[in-house]
C-alpha cells in the first residue's frame, strides 16, 4: 500500500513538472502543437518520467520514510509538540520579515534570500523547541499552578538533607535490589527514570551476548515492575544533555539540574559522584551497613567448611558471607559447632570475625590424637 501512495506522488509529481516545464522545451525547438495534444502529451512524459523514476527511487525512498518514522515514534509527544510549534513560529516570523523584501525588485534578495531566512529561522525554531523541554514545561507547570501549587507543580528543595528526586542508574535497575528497597517503604520521594538510561538499557539488551542480553532485560523487567505496581511514584525524564557523551556525566549534570540525588551501586562512579559534590545512595553502603554485628562473647552456630591458613584453624561463613575463623576448627570440619566470638576485624575486603569452640580445651585435647593418628593413616 505505502509503495503504491509513493508511486502515485511520483506521477503526479512528473505531470505537474510537465505541464509547466515541457512547453519551455518546445518553445526552445519551435514545435507548433495543437494545444489541446500539448496538454496531454506534456502530462503523459512528465508522469511517464517520474513514474520510472518511482522504480529506481523506491527503495531508497522507502528507507528514508522508514527513518523518519522510527525517529518520531521514538521522541515524546511533548518533544514533537514543542519542536513543531517553535518550528512553525520560526517560519511565521521569516514571512513577517520577507514581506518587504519580496517588494524589492532586486534579484537575489527578492527571491533567494526569503528562501534561506524560512530555512534558517524554522531550523533554529525547531533546535530550541526541543533542545529547552525542561524550561517549557517548567514554564507550563509554574503557570498552571502559580497561585496554588496543583500537583504538577516543581519541586523544590524543602531540606539539605532531603532530595525529592531519586535518580536510578543503568547498574541499579540491572542489580535489582532497588525493587525490594523500594517495597520496604525506606526509599521516599520520586524515582527518576532518565531516557538515556532507558536507552542503554534498551541497548544492552540487545547486545550479541548472551550474558549482556540476561542483564539489559533484567533491568527493563525490574523497571517495569516499578512502574506497574506503582510503590513509589516514578517518573521518565525525557531531556537529554546532548553536549555530554558518557551516561555517567549525564547522570550528575541531571542530579545538579533538579536537585536530586543519585542511587547507584557503582563503586566507581559513587567517587566520581562525590567529588562533583552530588549526593549519592549507594546501594552497596547501604548492604554493608545493615550486615549484623556481633560483640566478644557473643555465640554463634557455625559449620567449618575449610582449613585455616594457621595450624588447626578452621574457616566457616555466615549467611551474609562474613569469614569467622576459628580457633581448632580443623577437629569440627562439615560440622555444626557453636562457637564464642572473641574479636572481629574490619578490612578492605570485608569483615573477619575470631572464635572458638565452646567446648573445653580438654575436650579438643581428648580428640586431637584421634585425629593425628586418622591424619597419619
Amino acid at each position: 500500500m505505502l509503495k503504491r501512495i509513493i508511486r502515485l506522488i511520483y506521477i503526479l509529481l512528473g505531470a505537474t513538472v510537465g505541464f509547466y516545464y515541457l512547453p519551455l522545451l518546445w518553445d526552445i525547438f519551435n514545435w507548433q502543437l495543437d494545444r489541446s495534444l500539448l496538454f496531454f502529451m506534456d502530462v503523459a512524459i512528465g508522469a511517464i518520467i517520474f513514474w520510472l523514476l518511482s522504480l529506481a527511487l523506491m527503495k531508497p525512498t522507502l528507507n528514508v520514510i522508514h527513518q523518519v518514522e522510527h525517529d518520531l515514534t521514538s521522541k515524546s509527544p511533548i518533544y514533537i509538540f514543542f519542536g513543531a510549534l517553535l518550528t512553525i513560529l520560526g517560519l511565521v516570523l521569516a514571512v513577517l520579515i520577507s514581506i518587504p523584501l519580496w517588494r524589492t525588485r532586486i534579484p537575489v534578495i527578492n527571491n533567494v534570500l526569503p528562501i534561506l531566512l524560512m530555512v534558517v529561522f524554522s531550523y533554529y525554531g525547531f533546535k530550541i523547541g526541543t533542545s529547552r523541554l525542561d524550561d517549557w514545561k517548567n514554564l507550563v507547570t509554574q503557570r498552571r499552578n502559580k497561585e496554588a501549587g496543583g500537583p504538577h507543580a516543581v519541586i523544590k528543595q524543602q531540606d539539605a538533607n532531603y532530595h525529592h528526586y531519586k535518580i536510578l542508574d543503568t547498574n541499579i535497575l540491572i542489580d535489582g535490589r532497588i525493587y525490594d528497597l523500594v517495597k520496604t517503604g525506606f526509599l521516599e520521594g520520586t524515582l527518576l527514570v532518565p531516557n538515556f538510561v532507558l536507552y542503554e538499557l534498551q541497548y544492552i539488551a540487545d547486545s550479541g551476548e548472551s550474558i549482556k542480553r540476561v542483564r539489559g532485560r533484567r533491568g527493563l523487567d525490574i523497571l517495569n515492575k516499578l512502574r506497574k505496581e506503582k510503590i513509589v511514584p516514578i517518573e521518565m525524564y525525557d531531556g537529554d544533555f546532548e553536549d555530554i557523551p558518557e551516561v555517567d556525566s549525564k547522570l550528575i549534570a541531571l542530579a545538579k539540574k533538579v536537585d536530586g540525588v543519585i542511587v547507584t551501586n557503582d563503586y566507581n562512579l559513587n567517587k566520581v559522584i562525590q567529588f562533583q559534590n552530588v549526593d549519592v545512595l549507594n546501594i552497596n553502603n547501604l548492604a554493608k551497613s545493615l550486615r549484623p554485628r556481633v560483640i566478644p562473647g557473643e555465640t554463634l552456630k557455625v559449620v567449618v567448611v575449610k582449613n585455616g591458613t594457621e595450624r588447626q584453624q578452621g574457616v566457616a561463613y555466615l549467611d551474609d558471607g562474613t569469614m569467622v575463623v576459628v580457633e581448632d576448627g580443623r577437629y569440627f570440619m562439615n560440622k555444626p559447632i557453636e562457637v564464642e566470638v572473641t574479636s572481629a576485624l574490619q578490612t578492605d575486603a570485608g569483615r573477619m570475625i575470631f572464635a572458638r569452640p565452646l567446648h573445653s580445651q580438654r575436650g579438643i585435647n581428648s580428640q586431637s590424637p584421634a585425629k593425628d593418628k586418622k591424619d597419619k593413616k
